[in-house]
């Protein structure tokens, strides 16, 4: 087995009096999905942008390829490898695909000018790499469905760098054609095997489909970690509901 790209050790993330991770340990190898499960207020949206760069931990460990990095900033992580794709998928509906695409990273000529048919062409074929093809890359975004967003946002990550892709819940708010659309897109991204990909979701099936290997967390802690194949339906559902077991959940609802 290679290598992991991404190591964390001993993760600690504070404000304040309140921990909102507590010493979280987390490998995640290129060429597999990494799933990161848990209820709400488990602490997946903090690790995530910890490890994107908006926190900064209060203790703990960061590594990349075995050397440890210390992320001051969105930027630090970025140029160390690390795109992330949140939820609001920062796209401009009323721009094209290939402004979008270049957003604040665009090719410019001598007198300051746009290269708009190079980027059009990257913009179109790097999209076609996992799995869409635009024939028109100047049409704005806000005529793509979500998942096509989704995708978007995908490519533009790879496409300047990204070597861990975190992939914020990516399927929440699409609908089953449309998921099935992400889902594809993130096999085919693995199928590369050079990049690592961290898939935060709450859709057990969603995770079975895709996923190599869970880490699952509650209230800040690590509560279970395994491969696809190491965990099984009922292990799962239980750590998905953070760690509570489904007697005792009757029991509590009984007792109201």
């Amino acid at each position: 087995m290679a290598d992991p790209y991404l190591r964390v050790e001993g993760l600690v993330k504070r404000f304040g009096p309140f921990t909102a991770i507590g010493g979280v340990d987390l490998e995640v190898f290129p060429g597999e999905v990494h799933c990161l499960l848990g209820d709400n207020g488990a602490g997946k949206s903090t690790l995530i942008k910890t490890l994107a760069g908006v926190h900064e931990p209060t203790e703990g460990k960061i590594y990349i390829e075995g050397k440890p990095v210390e992320f001051r900033s969105p930027r630090d992580a970025s140029d160390a490898g690390i795109g992330t794709v949140y939820q609001d998928l920062a796209v401009n509906q009323l721009l094209s695909v290939t402004r979008n695409f270049f957003m604040g990273r665009e090719l410019k000529g001598p007198f300051g000018t746009l290269r708009m048919d190079e980027m059009n062409k990257i913009a179109h074929d790097e999209m076609l790499k996992i799995g869409i093809d635009f024939s028109d890359p100047t049409q704005a975004v806000g005529t793509m469905s979500g998942g096509q967003r989704q995708t978007l946002a995908i490519a533009r990550a790879i496409y300047f760098g990204a070597k861990v892709l975190i992939l914020d819940e990516p399927t929440s708010a699409l609908g089953q054609k449309q998921q099935m659309g992400v889902l594809k897109t993130i096999k085919k991204v693995r199928a590369r095997g050079d990049i690592a990909i961290i898939f935060i979701t709450h859709n057990e099936i969603h995770s079975r489909l895709v996923g190599d290997r869970f880490t699952f967390l509650a209230l800040g802690q690590t509560i279970g970690v395994g491969t696809n194949a190491e965990i099984g339906d009922e292990e799962m559902r239980r750590l998905m509901s953070g760690g509570a077991e489904m007697g005792d959940l009757e029991q509590e609802l009984a007792a109201i």
